[in-house]
């Protein structure tokens, strides 16, 4: 179980409260406009989310966002407001109090900072946990009150009601220099440890002096060396993380993600880095140089690139987003149209941080492996810890390590991924991620990392990626949602896996939706199976949520294989290989479109015609008749167009009829009289027989027409029949005949793996 980091990299990188319901979603939103919503804070234990917002903090219900939200309004002040204004920033973005910090205090508490219109402020929130104990008599003592007060005290004991929830601010409102970051465009990362806060964040109100900083704290405060490019260089955090290193407690280190600008000698601004620096929780800095500084800052650079047949590579250099699991993941970007995912060994990482430290020497100051002794105890070890057990803080730490850490904060080998080589990599795409999330997912076959990844379109996609043959990963999109209708980038994703819930965040509010779609993957043996999604499985009736410690008889999933022949046999595996055919009127030399959604994008799709008294063929593309991703579009449609199309996909070499359309083509004459405005519904059958007027069309109109009205006939006898409603006359013929018409930009009912309705 080695631990690894998982990173994501990315091109560039109240009023009232709205909320929404779908199918598959619930929505929540303070109010219309663009508030930035960020979650900032999950407690599973307490089945709460904390999300920051502008002017608003709230409390979520995990198990469902829309019920039980309590939300605290805190504006910044109106002379803040004003002096924000005056200064030039913008009014909507920036001044007002965008709450960046939420973080736990004790059981009671939390902790919580915004940037108060360019002047970060903080206060103590009382989140209103309820007590762990039972007794009324001390709930009453604790401040709980209860609806019903005249229960006796058994009652109350046995059964306890539902408390008053208590979420407001508890204190006076604090400076939040060195806590948040005065700019709330400019991220603001934070770890609460022991009720001392850690925070990655900009320290003025100009945005040129960037810390990691200690504050909250009954010790004194330390922060990263001042203006030394050599530590931060204009760096824009990503995320932090307490990762144990051994046994010893007194040995974890704190590790901030971050990119950064670096410059050259001659300070002319270079290429952009992503790095993890890494901090000692208990130090306090030197007693006599790096006074409130920290002696045990470290940073490494990561590297998440491609490698080309010619040997050189291509990097994703701006990280976009980080977590840590078992490992650690990274999403980054690049400076062409690029997005990838890395996943790192925290093992990789420990090697590098214990490796050589960087240098410069040479004519040219040239980056070389530091070739000098290295002082005891090694710079960036923890004091008290299992290899320093005599030195209890850093105050005690020889002058020669503190000035070694000053002058070499870098370390000389950069961290590579897992096999050197990005998880999942996107290029020339049309979207690029933004927010990554990761759930560890048992299947029958084995245990598989589902990534979940939000992108700048409003969509997250569900991808799953599994080794291959060729030692190289391929990667799966199960899914990809439709969360913002109005296209908001993602800008957080978080998971419980204990509610099998996702959480998303935008611009606009806040979406949840659960872990498992089963339904989305179709009432088939074989569209479950070729899903591969670890989460469901068929259980003999429908594709359905899997369950690890279920029962196994009936139960077919096979996420490696996905192969439906073996698994699906005896469930309906051959009924939902041919669709049933239908009728689509197309108008001669206007444009025809037949819809073919195949179930997943890993489906190859092929056009076959059959006309009549001959075999079926291959369509042949041209410019005229193009096949897109959602079916196939003629052009100018001719006599010659008309016949039987299938349209046919295969998938891990399983074949299957996906829609069969029988189109017919009528003259523009025809649909031009059929459609007279003139003509009343039935003058037209009063001055003419059907027979007569037949007689004015080819063969293949005058069947399309008997065809047409086959099916309308069957379709009053049907309304009679049932007894709905009276008989009436047929409609107006000119709505009956917009069926005939082409209808380019119809939209079915989709149940596509990769793609779900907008809500």
């Amino acid at each position: 179980n080695e631990e690894k980091v998982l990173l994501l990299w990315d091109f560039k990188l109240t009023s009232f409260s709205v909320m929404r319901r779908s199918e598959s979603f619930e929505h929540y939103s303070v109010a219309d406009e663009a508030m930035d919503y960020r979650i900032l804070h999950m407690d599973e234990d307490q089945d709460r989310m904390y999300v920051g917002c502008k002017d608003h903090v709230l409390s979520m219900d995990i198990n469902n966002i829309t019920h039980g939200t309590l939300k605290l309004f805190w504006p910044a002040s109106t002379a803040k407001i004003d002096e924000c204004q005056m200064a030039g920033k913008d009014p909507t973005h920036g001044c007002g109090n965008f709450i960046r910090v939420v973080q736990p205090y004790n059981r009671t508490h939390l902790f919580m900072c915004g940037s108060g219109a360019y002047s970060p402020v903080c206060v103590y929130i009382n989140r209103g946990r309820r007590p762990e104990v039972g007794t009324p008599e001390l709930q009453r003592q604790m401040g709980y009150s209860f609806q019903c007060p005249n229960l006796s005290y058994e009652a109350n004991f046995l059964f306890p009601l539902r408390q008053e929830q208590v979420f407001l601010i508890d204190s006076k409102t604090e400076s939040g220099k060195g806590r948040c970051s005065f700019n709330p465009r400019v991220n603001t990362v934070s770890v609460m440890l022991n009720q001392e806060l850690f925070s990655g964040m900009y320290i003025d109100f100009m945005g040129t002096d960037a810390a990691i900083f200690r504050s909250l704290t009954r010790r004194n405060a330390v922060r990263t060396d001042q203006h030394n490019s050599k530590w931060l260089s204009e760096p824009i955090f990503i995320d932090a993380h307490l990762i144990p290193d051994g046994s010893d407690p007194n040995d974890s280190k704190l590790y901030f993600f971050f990119r950064e600008r670096l410059t050259d000698n001659s300070g002319n601004t270079k290429n952009i880095h992503t790095m993890v620096a890494r901090v000692c929780p208990n130090d306090i800095g030197g007693q006599r140089s790096l006074v409130n500084k920290w002696t045990t800052f470290l940073k490494a650079r990561m590297v998440c690139s491609v490698l080309e047949e010619d040997g050189t590579e291509t990097h994703f250099d701006e990280l976009g987003d980080a977590l840590t699991l078992i490992s650690a993941f990274g999403l980054f970007s690049s400076v062409f149209k690029g997005s990838a995912v890395c996943v790192y060994n925290m093992a990789d990482i420990l090697t590098v941080f214990n490796g050589p430290f960087a240098h410069r020497d040479g004519p040219n100051f040239q980056w070389v492996a530091f070739q000098g002794r290295i002082p005891y105890p090694r710079p960036g070890t923890c004091p008290g810890g299992a290899f320093t057990p005599d030195i209890q803080t850093t105050k005690e730490f020889p002058d020669e390590v503190v000035t070694f850490v000053r002058n070499h904060p870098v370390m000389f080998n950069p961290i590579y991924p897992v096999g050197r080589r990005p998880l999942v990599v996107r290029t020339n795409a049309d979207y690029r991620y933004t927010s990554v999330a990761v759930d560890q997912v048992t299947a029958a076959d084995g245990n598989y990392q589902v990534l979940f990844l939000g992108t700048d379109k409003g969509t997250v996609q569900k991808v799953i990626v599994l080794p291959s043959n060729d030692s190289l990963h391929e990667d799966l999109i199960l899914e990809e949602l439709e969360v913002f209708k109005n296209q908001a980038p993602v800008t957080s994703l978080r998971i419980s896996s204990k509610k099998q819930q996702l959480y998303i965040s935008s611009e606009f509010g806040l979406s949840q939706v659960s872990l498992h779609r089963c339904q989305a993957y179709g009432s088939a043996c074989a569209d479950c199976c070729l899903a591969r999604d670890p989460y469901c499985a068929w259980d003999g009736l429908s594709c359905s949520r899997f369950y690890p410690t279920g029962k196994r008889r009936s139960r077919r999933q096979d996420i490696m294989h996905g192969n439906p022949l073996t698994q699906c046999r005896g469930f309906n595996l051959k009924a939902y290989r041919n669709a049933a055919e239908m009728t689509q009127y197309g108008v001669k030399n206007n444009t025809t479109f037949l819809e073919c959604f195949p179930k997943s994008p890993q489906a190859s799709v092929r056009w076959l015609i059959q006309r009549d008294n001959d075999r079926r063929k291959e369509v042949k593309l041209t410019d005229r008749v193009l096949s897109t991703e959602h079916g196939l579009l003629i052009r100018s449609a001719q006599l010659s167009d008309q016949g039987l199309y299938y349209c046919l996909t295969t998938e891990n070499n399983f074949k299957r009829t996906v829609a069969k359309i029988r189109l017919r083509v009528l003259s523009e004459a025809m649909v031009s009289m059929l459609t007279d405005k003139r003509q009343s519904q039935w003058a037209w059958a009063g001055s003419l027989r059907p027979k007569d007027l037949l007689v004015a069309f080819s063969p293949a109109e005058s069947l399309a027409v008997q065809q047409f009205c086959k099916e309308r006939k069957e379709l009053k006898n049907l309304q009679q029949r049932q007894q709905q409603q009276p008989a009436q006359p047929p409609g107006p013929l000119r709505g009956d005949l917009a069926k005939l018409k082409p209808l380019l930009d119809r939209r079915k009912s989709r149940n596509r793996r990769n793609h779900v309705p907008e809500v």
